[in-house]
C-alpha cells in the first residue's frame, strides 16, 4: 500500500486534482521565517544552505527538482539514529540529518527553532535535537491507517509556542 497525498487524491478523487494541488504548491514559498528566530518548512534543512538569501532568491512558481536546496527544504528528515551530519534518505530523495546539523544551523543563523512537517508523529508533534526542531503533523488518523493525533502550533508575540492537539477518532477511515 502506498501512503501519501498522491494516493489519497487518487483513491478519493482523481489524479487531475492531485496535479492541480501540485500547481498550487509550486507557487507557495518553500520556507518561512518568524521574527528572524523560527524557520519553518515542509521537510527539513539542506547542506546547500550557506546563507538565508539563497532561500529568499528561490523564484516561484517552479517545479521541485530531484536534488538541491528546494528538494531538501521540502523532503529532508531529521533522524534520531544518525549520530552526526548528513546521510542518504531511505525515501530515495533528499537527506536525513542529525541533531548536530540543527544545532549548527541555528547557531550560524542566530535562530532558536526549526519547525517542519512531512512525517507522521504519534502525538501530533514531536521534538528533536534538544527541542530545537519540532515536527508538526496536522492530519489525524493519517490515511485511515495510522492512529496518530494531529497538532497545530501557535506562536505568540513573544515567540512562545503552544500546541493544540486533535486526538485521533477510533475506527475513523
Amino acid at each position: 500500500r502506498i501512503y501519501g497525498f498522491y494516493d489519497e487524491c487518487k483513491r478519493r478523487y482523481n489524479i487531475k486534482l492531485w496535479k492541480q494541488f501540485c500547481d498550487v504548491f509550486n507557487c507557495l514559498p518553500v520556507c518561512g521565517v518568524v521574527d528572524e528566530k523560527i524557520i519553518s518548512m515542509h521537510g527539513g534543512l539542506s547542506p546547500e544552505i550557506n546563507n538565508l538569501d539563497e532561500i529568499r532568491r528561490v523564484v516561484r512558481p517552479t517545479d521541485v527538482p530531484d536534488t538541491g536546496l528546494i528538494c531538501d527544504l521540502l523532503w529532508a528528515d531529521p533522524d534520531k539514529e544518525l549520530n552526526t551530519g548528513w546521510a542518504e534518505n531511505d525515501r530515495g530523495v533528499s537527506f536525513i540529518f542529525a541533531a548536530d546539523v540543527v544545532q549548527n544551523f541555528l547557531t550560524k543563523f542566530g535562530m532558536d527553532l526549526v519547525c517542519r512537517a512531512h512525517q507522521v508523529v504519534e502525538d501530533g508533534y514531536e521534538f528533536f535535537a534538544k527541542r530545537q526542531l519540532i515536527t508538526i503533523f496536522s492530519a489525524p488518523n493519517y490515511c485511515g491507517e495510522f492512529d496518530n493525533a494531529a497538532a497545530i502550533m501557535e506562536v505568540d508575540e513573544s515567540l512562545v509556542c503552544s500546541f493544540k492537539v486533535l486526538k485521533p477518532v477510533k475506527g475513523k477511515k
